[in-house]
């Protein structure tokens, strides 16, 4: 019983200790979070140099700590789409 017990909980550690990046996904209706770019409504200068289609990449860290990986697409109205989101938890260890 006691074998069973300890190796129990060594995976149920170790099993917490193996997911760094969770990834929410990609969705056409992934809603904006606090620090996206497009929280709050679309920014005020449209981007009228990057090609329509064009993938923008934004990160920054979320009021948990962690740190969230964005990727945008540029509309053909110059509006940007949030396509995916992932997330990176364990800071302590970033070198960032």
């Amino acid at each position: 019983m006691k074998h069973v017990l300890s190796t129990f909980c060594t995976v149920l550690l170790l099993t917490g200790c193996e997911v760094t990046t969770a990834s929410v996904g990609y969705s056409p209706y992934l809603e904006p979070i606090p620090g996206s770019i497009t929280y709050g409504g679309q920014p005020r200068t449209k981007l009228t140099k990057a090609p329509v289609g064009s993938i923008v990449p934004h990160q920054f860290i979320d009021p948990f700590g962690r740190r969230v990986y964005e990727t945008y697409v540029i509309e053909p109205d110059r509006s940007l789409r949030l396509t995916s989101r992932r997330y990176r938890d364990f800071l302590l260890f970033d070198d960032d």
